[in-house]
């Protein structure tokens, strides 16, 4: 899959269009979905000073030494939010595949702030935890949190166009996402000096879990796959001013498994670099209301078709895939 044939969609053209426009953009969408659930959107009106400001400072964070990046580190195994260091995530478990832990580490963060009322003591103490916010670099908290509210906003423009594309009203999933419980990833894939173990790569193969990621990854990188539908692993370009969207678990379970949590992992980089191809990116995990019900939508039933999937609740099904995960 090259940079010309990967799907790019235009979400400022989308916005401004008309209905019938809109009907035509959110067919186009479906069928992606329907195939890969992978897409590039630009024209995104995320301002780029947000973006370089956020990617900058997780630079400057993962380039700490060990010593200072652990004091913001996860208090205890499972604490979702802290940095997270190397090899102590193995994704592919979600799966129920054993692998040695992946070849990265992270920075996570939660939502910014709690809605009034929220009383449940499993979301206070797992979506709604306090993250674990780190001393350097300086600036660090402000730029994240201005990229964070950004990337929320844009996740609730995307479930537009997904709720279009279903032959739904527009705003239709908009009671689901007034209080997301979104997380905010910044990964980095260090260079590998030592040789991977045998099966170990930098991020294994998995799904995500939620409703939808919005990908940021570093200009020209390579790395990240998916299995397409001829059941090979195929690259997925960077491109240039573009996010990278992808459905997630809980988007396929909405929709019947009409659309695609397509399988993806990122890989080491080739032999003949000898490790030398460090990586970043940074991936927001949109995640629909703690106590919203996920249940099949009625639009992604033809007549007499069974739901595949009971409803669940979109913050305990979060909070048990994500322990799977750690090590």
């Amino acid at each position: 899959m090259m940079q010309a044939t990967f799907p790019v969609f235009d979400l400022k053209r989308f916005e401004n269009a008309g209905a019938r426009e809109k009907k035509t953009l959110g067919a186009e969408v479906d069928r992606i979905c329907r195939d890969t659930g992978f897409l590039a959107v630009t024209n995104h009106g995320i301002p780029q000073a947000v973006i370089d400001a956020a990617w900058s400072k997780a630079r400057a964070f993962f380039d700490l030494p060990p010593q200072q990046k652990q004091r913001a580190r996860a208090p205890y195994k499972g604490y979702p939010y802290g940095y997270l260091g190397p090899e102590l995530e193995a994704l592919a478990k979600s799966r129920n595949v054993e692998t040695p832990p992946d070849l990265k580490e992270s920075f996570n963060g939660g939502p910014l702030g709690v809605p009034q009322g929220m009383s449940d003591p499993e979301a206070l103490a797992f979506c709604y935890a306090e993250t674990i916010w780190p001393e350097e670099p300086d600036g660090f908290v402000d730029a994240w949190k201005a990229y964070y509210a950004a990337l929320k906003d844009l996740a609730l423009r995307v479930m537009r166009v997904f709720a279009t594309a279903l032959g739904l009203p527009e705003n239709h999933f908009d009671s689901y996402l007034d209080a997301p419980i979104s997380a905010l990833r910044a990964l980095n894939y260090p260079e590998q000096h030592v040789a991977p173990k045998p099966g170990q790569i930098r991020a294994g193969a998995h799904t995500d879990y939620g409703s939808l990621t919005i990908l940021l990854p570093q200009a020209g990188s390579r790395g990240l796959q998916i299995i397409t539908p001829d059941g090979e692993w195929t690259e997925v370009p960077p491109i240039p001013g573009a996010f990278v969207i992808n459905i997630g678990d809980l988007m396929a379970r909405w929709t019947n498994d009409r659309w695609v949590s397509t399988v993806h992992r990122v890989v080491n980089p080739p032999a003949d670099q000898g490790g030398r191809d460090r990586r970043q990116s940074m991936a927001f995990f949109h995640q629909p209301n703690w106590d919203a019900e996920i249940k099949v939508l009625d639009a992604c039933l033809a007549d007499g078709e069974a739901p595949r999937y009971a409803p669940v609740r979109s913050g305990p099904y979060l909070m048990e895939k994500f322990k799977a995960t750690t090590k």
